[in-house]
């Protein structure tokens, strides 16, 4: 908000303002630049349709989302780009050390900004914890391999921000880092953003499984509006449901397609449900759609 207004430009908060009224302030003002999370610009479009709202139609050309994954995972950020016709930006930060990261160029990733951070990163292993060597940049024998599947926990030292420089401060983000790309920044890329957090990793019948990768192929069916998973006990077992809703117009064929690939994509067995439409819990920050009773 203060880099905005330092910028000149007119900055609105909204409040306790409901979606509604948010949409038609938006359009009054002939706003031109959203902030907010992936999950609250797919509830705004959803309400907007509601209410016979073209979001297209609106001033809006940019969509700088956080606080979430989600902004660099192309079937997430595609859905609020062709909802809003608005470009999608992602971007990274914590309140403990300040915004850290902003989006490369083509939009698959984000950048640390090196220039005030030092970033570490930590290898995950097979049972989603975090240990071992901490890897910085590459300089001859500690180096992470860019090229390989692995995760890391995302490790920031920031002595720079007046007042509270801090020290090795363990984000929770789940990022694989690479050094060796075409964009024109150097400074250390995360491909594909913020995958998700260290204490939302599932291991489910022996597979790791984090909700962005169920996200990702839930909204790559357009017909999702919403979805929820649970994980639980069933035995010694580990169990997964997912429940996930459709506009009432959502055709059989298509309710069918959605439950088939997920567990061949998730590679494993999964409790798959269709419920009605609007059941489902709606988030106007951080979305909370992953339950675990186990």
């Amino acid at each position: 908000f203060d880099a905005v207004v330092d910028r000149g430009a007119k900055a609105v908060p909204t409040g306790a303002m409901s979606t509604l009224a948010r949409l038609e302030l938006l359009e009054s003002i002939c706003a031109t630049v959203l902030f907010c999370t992936p999950s609250y610009a797919l509830h705004m479009a959803e309400v907007a349709q509601a209410n016979n709202i073209d979001l297209r139609e609106t001033h809006v050309s940019r969509i700088v989302v956080a606080g979430e994954p989600g902004g660099s995972i192309p079937a997430i950020k595609s859905k609020i780009e062709t909802a809003w016709n608005a470009r999608v930006i992602d971007h990274s930060g914590a309140s403990e050390v300040g915004p850290w990261g902003f989006a490369s160029t083509d939009g698959d990733g984000i950048f640390v900004n090196e220039a005030e951070f030092i970033p570490e990163f930590i290898p995950i292993d097979d049972q989603g914890r975090a240990g071992g060597q901490a890897y910085l940049r590459p300089d001859g024998n500690n180096q992470a391999n860019a090229n390989d599947d692995q995760l890391y926990e995302l490790v920031l030292t920031c002595l720079g921000r007046y007042g509270s420089p801090v020290i090795r401060y363990r984000t929770g983000d789940l990022v694989k880092p690479t050094w060796s790309h075409d964009e024109t920044c150097r400074f250390v890329l995360l491909k594909g953003g913020v995958l998700g957090r260290t204490d939302d990793m599932m291991i489910i019948r022996g597979v790791n499984v984090f909700p962005t990768s169920i996200e990702e192929i839930l909204r790559s069916f357009p017909a999702v509006d919403e979805y929820r998973m649970t994980a639980f006990k069933q035995g010694a077992m580990d169990q997964l449901k997912i429940e996930f809703e459709c506009s009432a117009d959502t055709t059989a064929k298509t309710i069918s397609a959605i439950k088939e690939s997920l567990p061949i994509k998730l590679g494993f067995r999964v409790e798959v449900e269709s419920v009605a439409p609007n059941s489902l819990p709606r988030f106007e920050a951080k979305g909370k759609r992953f339950v675990d009773l186990r």
